[in-house]
């Protein structure tokens, strides 16, 4: 293809509103173009790219023996209030109106939809196991879009639905599709990382993430650096090995601490190690809870996972702090000076938090804290549970090595769900009794246009993006220097460019009238992976200077054997 035929606008500066390096090369490049906040037009370079993923995903999927369908992106509410997801699925639901007042939403997924599907569709469970994939665009009324098309509010997802006549087919079938996501990241070049994660509001019994790793990702991942183990954060499970310290208890005191409101102003007040503090956070309870609020006690040094508490029988769903006002009504004391001794409610202590020997707490009333404090004399905890963030250094679950903590960006997510759509849609089958039973379901989504700017994230330099060979929209550039000015140049570049062509290789032709420096600029920053200079002095002696994008070092291939040498590279 010709440059001047695809009206590329690249640009110098940083677009403003970009915040991602994802983003802000995609707009330099020319990939899109925003139209609205979360909202973008896919340009010819950007659409290239976008169907090369979509191509990846879709023989992989095929090859799977998932049957691709197209199902509709508005969707009726009665279903969707039939699986009880219209009230829960909260404001990233896009809830319309037809003209009929009736209500619809802008799909953001396909469980409601492809299980009533199934209703009409399968009938015995002979036509099992079955899973249909679609890829199609969707919507999610996302609060802050941002970071592009990493979080936007439009975005063309591959999402997936297999039926089983049980658990064990589908543990079957959600393992072979771990090994088909596994497949479809590395051809598209990623380096990426499954994980155990939480099932969130799709519901259902397990779920893994697949995420791509780079320093700007918005999650943590964990993984141990001697076993396969790996998990979200917000999974990752927190083991305690430290047994209590072999110190003898001391009495409790009672100190003032003016201006002390934090952990922080703690240890520098008083000069004590972060890891003898404790800190104390209220939670709203659940009607399982003997009171309206929970106390929940961690480690000075550790932070609250929000996850995990949520799914403790005594906290409200969902999960929320209680404010400084309840706090200061209920127990007469501002947030900065809680602690465990005489709380007149439920108290949950983290598993580090319970092994804590003479510890320093807050006394319950303003600028004072306890020291001294120990489990059993001064106060007692209702139970102990895992309620904080791993961190670096934290023994493996497995037992295997120690855990390290990366940043990712989810790229896709598979889930176990279950029989819960299909009983709340009354899917029934037969099975080879006659019997009716509900199929239980797996779901398996991927990002394909997210895909795009977690590649870019991970494969960039000062100059713009390095493509993986297999999504960059073209895998050969040519850049002619004066062409216009030299039909000897003009010709043997006209000459290489149809041998290409006719070879099928994906090759773009800079024919503008533009500097040098211009061609190559634009060049490194669409990131095609080989490039090829024409110049007059190295084709006076019969060579073409050829450069990968990923080095920095040219070398001279002879004209005569440059076809062969770019083939070699791209088969």
């Amino acid at each position: 293809m010709l440059i001047s035929k695809i009206s590329l606008q690249t640009f110098k500066e940083l677009p403003s509103e970009a915040e991602a390096i994802s983003h802000q090369l995609m707009l330099k490049a020319g990939l899109i173009r925003k139209v609205a906040s979360g909202l973008y037009t896919w340009l010819p370079l950007g659409f290239r790219v976008l169907q090369k993923v979509e191509a990846i995903v879709r023989e992989e999927m095929d090859k799977s023996g998932a049957l691709e369908i197209l199902m509709p992106a508005i969707q009726p509410a009665d279903l969707w209030q039939k699986t009880g997801r219209w009230q829960k699925y909260g404001e990233e639901l896009l809830r319309i109106k037809d003209r009929h007042k009736r209500d619809f939403c802008f799909g953001p997924t396909h469980e409601e939809i492809v299980t009533d599907l199934a209703r009409s569709e399968i009938q015995s469970y002979r036509q099992l196991p079955i899973c249909f994939y679609q890829i199609q665009t969707k919507f999610r009324d996302e609060r802050r879009p941002r970071f592009g098309v990493m979080r936007s509010r439009e975005f063309l997802m591959k999402d997936a639905y297999s039926f089983h006549e049980s658990e064990d087919c589908l543990q079957k079938f959600y393992k072979k599709m771990h090994l088909t996501y596994n497949e479809i990241f590395n051809r598209c070049g990623l380096e990426f990382k499954s994980v155990e994660a939480d099932t969130g509001s799709i519901g259902g019994n397990l779920s893994h993430e697949f995420h791509v790793i780079a320093d700007t990702g918005e999650d943590s991942i964990a993984f141990s650096t001697e076993s396969n183990y790996s998990a979200n954060i917000e999974l990752a499970e927190s083991i305690n090995l430290q047994l209590k310290i072999n110190e003898e208890k001391k009495l409790k005191e009672k100190i003032e601490t003016p201006k002390v409101k934090t952990i922080k102003d703690l240890i520098n007040f008083c000069d004590i190690p972060i890891e003898k503090t404790a800190k104390t956070l209220i939670a709203y309870a659940s009607e399982e809870a003997s009171s309206e609020l929970v106390a929940l006690v961690l480690r000075g040094d550790h932070t609250a996972n929000e996850t995990k508490i949520e799914k403790l029988k005594l906290i409200e769903k969902p999960f929320r702090l209680a404010s400084e006002e309840k706090i200061l009504s209920t127990i007469g004391v501002n947030p900065g000076s809680l602690g465990p001794v005489g709380l007149n409610m439920p108290i949950i202590a983290d598993k580090a938090a319970a092994n804590l020997v003479n510890f320093t707490v807050g006394a319950n009333e303003d600028a004072k804290h306890f020291f001294n404090v120990n489990w059993g004399e001064d106060c007692n905890f209702t139970e102990i549970a895992d309620i904080r963030n791993v961190e670096n250094g934290d023994a493996s679950p497995d037992g295997k090595g120690s855990i390290q903590i990366k940043k990712g960006i989810e790229v896709g997510h598979i889930f176990q769900l279950g029989d819960s759509y299909s009983k709340k849609l009354n899917v029934s089958v037969l099975n080879s009794k006659g019997k009716k039973f509900y199929p239980v379901m797996g779901c398996y989504g991927i990002g394909v246009s997210r895909i795009i700017g977690a590649a870019i994230e991970q494969n960039h330099d000062q100059s713009g993006i390095i493509w993986p060979s297999s999504i960059s929209p073209f895998q050969v550039v040519i850049i002619p220097i004066q062409m216009h000015k030299s039909k000897e140049i003009h010709d043997k570049t006209y000459e290489i460019y149809e041998k290409m062509k006719k070879l099928n290789i994906e090759v773009l032709l800079d024919d503008r009238d533009v500097r040098p420096g211009v061609m190559f600029a634009d060049s490194e920053l669409i990131g095609i992976p080989h490039r090829l200079i024409i110049g007059e002095k190295s084709l006076a002696k019969g060579q073409i200077e050829y450069k990968s994008r990923n080095q920095k070092a040219s070398e001279m291939i002879s004209v005569e054997k440059i076809i062969e040498f770019i083939k070699a590279l791209i088969i």
